[in-house]
């Protein structure tokens, strides 16, 4: 007759069982792991959430299509950041390489749906060789569940990805479901088919850094927000954005106290942007002196360098910024430069930030490559999500907004609450010496010395129409203000505009032109 165990007995059990369960793939497959430059998955939590904080779930769930008695390849469960509650898993790679199984899938569904019911972010961070071939339709069951998880939490809570090995094929299109993505670099790595396929079906050489490294998708394709040098200071970037994000939809922002005079005047918005329109200038410089204490967390800074967005504070309250950058391609706005502004707009709306928008462009960017490329459906996008935006929409023109992208900026026309204009703003439908050309054709054709008409005429039409007080006449601006008093005005507006309440006609969702 077998002996029946004490309790004592059966807790040591446990005990020893949950050990095994924490070694992952074993002393060796850490030390790999290690190698590597990469830590375990269960360092990669400690790293992102408060110290003590962090509740495990299903870690003695098995895998069932193989031998595996130590627990599955990822780990998952909730914690807290900053004090907020917030869902994590993280794909154990020290385990059958992180790959996807039926069990792995079904306890990242687990969190996925707990964040959604209790209202808190999900976090995912991704090491992972992507479905376990083992498990068959099973793992890809598991994917496309999870798929449809991603979207229905659009919108809902938060969702960061943060990806800190491979995540390869079908495995990729999770992260591109979420809000945010982060790449450590180095060893994060995204792509659809690897090197080798690649080099097999069109003969091109390429390095897996080269073809899905960090930096590849944060300055080339996009899909990445941030790519960080380093596993720890990935982890200090994530709990910085979430600092700016509500838990959840129908929550505010975190409001953060501030030292930093609301009213605050600053001298040096008179000489940051040069008075010649042509003349390149940083519009971060200007950002740094209207948000808090300077801080300003820029997302996707290495993409479309001609638009810049990101996160800063103004008398506490979370802002979202999206300024056209003159230092690159004059702020001109492209394709890239519209998909990353209208993704970021309506993220703010998501999450109910309110958006301050600094204007300083000449227009779309001509081109063949740009016409051909969808110029007219991605600007779409931008129009679309400025006027789908029921958040307060603030804008502040600094120089030149002509045409089409005048209006596509947060204007009155797009239903912006509070639109304000420097007394160096030029606003038109075009620039003014195209304006001249086409105006004054004949007039100058006619004349004696043409170049010098020419030149004259166009500052004639930059005296009579390229500047705001035509605009501000008809109601389309609602002041023209002084540049040093810009902090202290959009604080004001972001008061009076707290309780805005604002509702889109009834519908299923809209069609945004994708």
């Amino acid at each position: 007759m077998t002996e029946q165990l004490t309790a004592e007995q059966k807790l040591a059990q446990l005990i020893e069982l949950k050990q095994k369960v924490a070694e992952g793939g074993g002393l060796k497959g850490i030390e790999r792991q290690h190698a590597r430059g990469k830590l375990t998955a269960r360092e990669r939590v400690d790293l992102l959430l408060d110290p003590g904080s962090f509740d495990e779930l299903d870690s003695l769930m098995r895998a069932r299509s193989i031998d595996n008695s130590t627990g599955e390849a990822v780990v998952t469960g909730w914690g807290k950041v900053d004090g907020r509650p917030v869902y994590v898993y993280a794909y154990d790679f020290t385990l059958v390489g992180g790959s996807l199984s039926e069990a792995v899938a079904e306890k990242i569904l687990k969190v996925m749906d707990l964040s959604m019911t209790t209202g808190a972010p999900i976090i995912g961070i991704i090491d992972s060789g992507g479905a376990r071939i083992q498990d068959g339709p099973e793992a890809l069951r598991g994917f496309g569940e999870i798929f449809a998880m991603n979207t229905l939490a659009s919108g809902v809570v938060p969702q960061i990805s943060i990806i800190m090995g491979p995540s390869a094929g079908g495995g990729a299109y999770s992260p591109a479901l979420t809000d945010f993505i982060f790449m450590t670099e180095g060893s994060g790595q995204m792509y659809i088919t690897g090197p080798d396929v690649i080099r097999a079906v069109t003969g091109e050489e390429v390095t897996h850094d080269e073809l899905g490294g960090a930096i590849a998708h944060a300055s080339r394709s996009g899909v990445a927000h941030f790519a960080v040098d380093g596993e720890e200071a990935t982890m200090q970037e994530v709990r910085r954005l979430l600092s700016f994000l509500p838990s959840n939809n129908a929550e505010d922002p975190p409001f953060t106290g501030t030292n930093d005079d609301p009213a605050r005047a600053d001298d040096d918005l008179l000489t940051i942007v040069p008075a010649e329109p042509n003349r390149p200038y940083d519009v971060r410089e200007v950002i740094d002196r209207l948000v808090d204490d300077g801080d300003f967390m820029e997302v996707h800074e290495l993409f479309a360098t001609n638009m810049v967005v990101g996160f800063g504070r103004m008398a506490g309250r979370v802002v979202g910024f999206v300024a056209n950058q003159p230092a690159q391609l004059a702020g001109a706005l492209d394709i890239n430069a519209s998909r990353k502004a209208s993704r970021f707009v309506r993220c703010c709306d998501c999450f109910n930030i309110p958006l301050v928008t600094l204007v300083d462009t000449p227009g779309f960017l001509p081109g063949l490559s740009q016409e051909y490329g969808g110029i007219i459906t991605h600007g779409a996008k931008l129009l679309y999500a400025y006027s789908e935006a029921t958040v307060p929409k603030i804008s502040v023109i600094l120089r030149k907004s002509y045409g089409g992208a005048h209006l596509v900026m947060s204007s009155k026309h797009l239903r912006g609450d509070m639109n304000y204009a420097w007394p160096t703003a030029e606003i038109a439908v075009a620039g003014p010496d195209a304006a001249a050309n086409v105006v004054y054709r004949e007039e100058i054709a006619n004349a004696p010395d043409p170049e010098a008409k020419r030149k004259e005429l166009i500052e004639e039409y930059r005296q009579k129409f390229a500047n705001p007080y035509i605009p501000a006449g008809r109601g389309f601006l609602d002041d023209v203000i002084d540049p040093r008093q810009t902090r202290a005005k959009v604080v004001r507006a972001l008061e009076m505009l707290e309780n805005k309440a604002d509702r889109n006609p009834p519908k299923k969702h809209g069609n945004i032109p994708l």
